[in-house]
């Protein structure tokens, strides 16, 4: 398993968690987003995700990874 910390902007309430944490549980990616420090840790497989997918889906979301 892969862990990282990614940065990411715009995050300010439960509903942020909510769609970010599930969208990455969609592809099969564990998260666990920081409100405080505007970080989601995360776990996965490099076998079924990669990091420019991980970013992609965050992104869908709405939210910016820097």
């Amino acid at each position: 398993m892969e862990n990282i910390t990614l940065q990411v902007e715009g995050m300010s309430c439960q509903h942020c968690v909510n769609s970010i944490e599930g969208a990455l549980k969609e592809i099969g990616v564990s998260g666990k987003v920081n409100l405080q420090h505007h970080t989601v840790d995360v776990s996965f497989d490099k076998n079924k995700a990669n990091l420019e997918k991980i970013k992609e889906i965050i992104e869908e979301q709405g939210y910016d990874v820097v």
